[in-house]
């Protein structure tokens, strides 16, 4: 097994023009998460969440082809409204962990932290992902993927603009 200390996290910020208490609420709401909490061309079909720590949210995604992901995440802490964190896995519709339907070696599991931070009505999100417990080719998968990681959240995050505008 490799160690957490040679992974190098990935990390990435984004800037938001709304109030920290809205930001955390969208981040967290099962009405909000399921109107822009997806990669773009994606939509969110079906989501349950209990938002506690040790509850799940547990969700659908629908591609553009109609294919169907889902996803889950187990909270492990929550600091409203600044801090989250969970560990995020794909999963079947009974939330069973499962593996990434394109990668193999993706890790199964993967600590996620989500920090919110205030300035002057804007907030300021800074998320961290790292692998729990990854063999040494799932670490290796993960390492060599942040820049399509990157990309996936920067449309996710403008999705998140988006809706913003619209509360």
């Amino acid at each position: 097994m490799a160690q957490t200390n040679e992974i190098k996290p990935f990390v990435m910020t984004h800037e938001v023009d709304a109030p920290r208490d809205l930001v955390f609420k969208v981040w967290t709401e099962n009405e909000h998460l399921k109107k822009w909490m997806s990669p773009k061309g994606f939509v969110m079909t079906e989501a349950t969440n209990d938002l506690r720590p040790g509850g799940t949210f547990l969700y659908c995604l629908r591609s553009p082809d109609g294919k169907e992901l889902w996803g889950k995440w187990v909270y492990r802490e929550i600091t409203p409204p600044s801090r989250i964190v969970l560990v995020n896995s794909f999963s079947d519709p009974k939330g069973g962990l499962t593996r990434h339907p394109m990668s193999a070696t993706w890790p199964l599991e993967m600590l996620a932290t989500t920090t919110l931070t205030e300035n002057n009505g804007r907030t300021s999100l800074s998320l961290e992902w790292i692998p729990l417990n990854p063999t040494d080719e799932e670490r290796k998968t993960f390492d060599t993927t942040h820049d399509g990681m990157r990309i996936g959240w920067s449309g996710t995050f403008e999705q998140l603009d988006a809706y913003l505008k619209t509360l």
